[in-house]
């Protein structure tokens, strides 16, 4: 059975066990491009809030990773003054990566700032983050049924296409 095959399923059924089996036919650009159409959807939270909530289910690596992933496309000077430099108050002189301890010392609130103001700055942000968390697929199924549901459709139709 292919992804497709797979994907034909989506009819409001159990999405996480779907998504489960989806993501082992599935590649990662796959996948980010369904969470990122997930992300912008007007189906479900924000951005901000999205990062938010897989930054507090994640560990300290993946905490740095996304983190890393957002100074890595924004560049350091301009990651450092997001949300009123609270990411740049955790780099030292030099510095372009956070720490998976650092990483550790930001709230979920935090973050979701750290997120909008990345939004706004560099829109396509929402792909480069979405691409990070792709790597982590555990992680998605712990965003709910909306998100899974709209990730999966974007899924069926990327992969409908190709």
């Amino acid at each position: 059975m292919g992804l497709l095959d797979i994907l034909q399923q989506l009819t409001g059924g159990n999405n996480e066990a779907l998504f489960e089996q989806a993501t082992q036919h599935a590649s990662t650009e796959q996948l980010g491009a369904g969470l990122a159409a997930s992300m912008r959807s007007d189906q479900t939270p924000p951005f901000a809030d999205t990062v938010a909530q897989l930054f507090g289910h994640s560990n300290p690596e993946q905490r740095a990773g996304m983190l890393n992933q957002i100074i890595a496309t924004l560049g350091p000077a301009a990651a450092s003054a997001l949300a009123g430099g609270t990411l740049g108050g955790m780099l030292a002189p030099g510095q372009t990566q956070v720490t998976p301890d650092q990483a550790s010392q930001l709230t979920p609130a935090q973050v979701s700032e750290i997120a909008a103001h990345a939004e706004q700055a560099h829109p396509n942000i929402v792909d480069e983050v979405s691409h990070f968390y792709a790597q982590h697929a555990g992680l998605i199924k712990l965003l709910g049924g909306a998100a899974l549901a709209v990730t999966l459709a974007k899924m069926k139709e990327h992969a409908a296409q190709g």
